[in-house]
């Protein structure tokens, strides 16, 4: 069922002492977890909005995800959802009838069920919103002082993501006219005269909060990542010079005053980081996939054999964990190329950029790349793939 999303992560976090959804759990990111389920249950389009301050570090927290934008949040959670919802629609991908989920990336353990519950609702009502009974005993109290009970009959949690329809839950928030902003977007429906319903949520959804509760969700985290196994392979590729005007390495080009000679490209950096990636999943090499007698790769660029092997990586549900490449040459001079060299290799791996080392050394004028005959690189890339059971 296509639909968009917007998740807000533009809070500072106060209560639990940190920000929230840059904080890693088993690994991964909070932001991440719930972005990927949006995108993995189809979302078409999500609106990922945060702090002015945290817009640089959403590509790296999100790499190798696709299908997100970055949107600057706003003085209150109104206002953060209503710019992400009017980037949605600005992109011109949304209709007014588009649905809609609006989540807090506090809440990482979103599922599938959920999300089609939410859309299914949708049907026969303006929004829709998960919730669960509340099932403890209920009381005021006031300086840790027992008062009164509340009867918790007809008394629910409210969970995110909740749904609605884009031009309904807009045109709500922009009309919202009391001096407080709404607790949530439901509540800025129903104001309006929508008919919210709710439908079943779950558990796991839990909002992290108190410190306490990243204990309890770095658990939780642990029993839903699959057991994996780390790999690592290497690679290794060696180009002679001959005439020419300018040199690929690392996918990007650098003026010179010759070039590498091969059937591709002869990009050696990329060729010998392509080896380590499939090396580390027994996949052959990059002969293999594709070989030189194949006239289709005569001077093909070889940013796309990385991104074969990355792709297959991910086929098989691994992750790309790490890279390092290194070059051996004694021209050109690498390293005013360097940063380029690592946000591009980045790029097409689909990793951050801490994640990518590129360096260079000579071999002090020994041997074919002392001489100055050709250019070697090596590789080392590591990998995680799930454990066989």
């Amino acid at each position: 069922m296509t639909f968009q999303a917007v998740v807000v992560a533009a809070g500072s976090g106060s209560r639990a002492g940190m920000e929230k959804p840059w904080v890693a759990m088993a690994g991964t990111p909070v932001l991440r977890w719930s972005i990927r389920a949006l995108l993995e249950a189809g979302a078409a389009d999500v609106a990922v909005v945060v702090a002015p301050h945290r817009l640089a570090d959403v590509a790296d927290t999100l790499a190798g995800l696709t299908g997100w934008r970055a949107v600057e949040g706003g003085a209150t959670r109104a206002d953060s959802v209503l710019r992400g919802l009017d980037a949605l629609a600005a992109a011109g991908r949304a209709e007014a009838d588009t649905r809609v989920l609006i989540h807090d990336a506090a809440r990482p353990f979103l599922t599938r069920a959920v999300i089609d519950r939410l859309l299914e609702a949708l049907a026969e009502a303006d929004g829709a919103v998960p919730a669960l009974p509340a099932v403890d005993s209920l009381r005021r109290g006031n300086d840790a002082r027992l008062g009164d009970s509340v009867d918790r009959d007809g008394l629910f949690r409210a969970q995110t993501p909740q749904a609605f329809r884009l031009a309904t839950v807009r045109t709500a928030l922009s009309g919202w006219e009391h001096p407080v902003p709404p607790t949530d977007e439901a509540e800025a429906v129903r104001a309006a005269g929508g008919r919210v319903v709710l439908v079943a949520g779950d558990p796991r959804l839990f909002k992290l909060t108190y410190p306490e509760d990243f204990i309890m969700a770095e658990a939780l985290a642990a029993g839903l990542t699959p057991p994996s196994v780390t790999r690592v392979g290497q690679g290794f590729d060696v180009h002679r010079w001959g005439p020419g005007t300018s040199v690929w390495l690392c996918g990007v080009e650098i003026p010179h005053d010759r070039t590498l000679i091969g059937h591709s490209d002869a990009d050696a950096g990329l060729h010998a980081l392509t080896d380590a990636i499939l090396g580390a999943m027994g996949d052959g090499d990059i002969g293999d996939h594709f070989p030189p007698s194949d006239p289709q790769w005569k001077g093909a660029s070889s940013d796309r054999f990385l991104v074969h092997a990355v792709d297959r990586l991910a086929a098989r549900g691994g992750h790309l964990v790490n890279v390092d490449v290194t070059l051996i040459c004694e021209e050109p001079k690498i390293k005013p190329h360097r940063q380029a060299m690592r946000e591009r290799l980045a790029g097409l791996c689909g990793i951050a950029l801490d994640a990518v080392s590129v360096k260079a050394t000579t071999t002090e004028q020994l041997g074919f790349t002392g001489r100055g005959e050709g250019l070697a690189a090596q590789a080392v890339a590591t990998i995680t793939l799930p454990a066989s059971r």
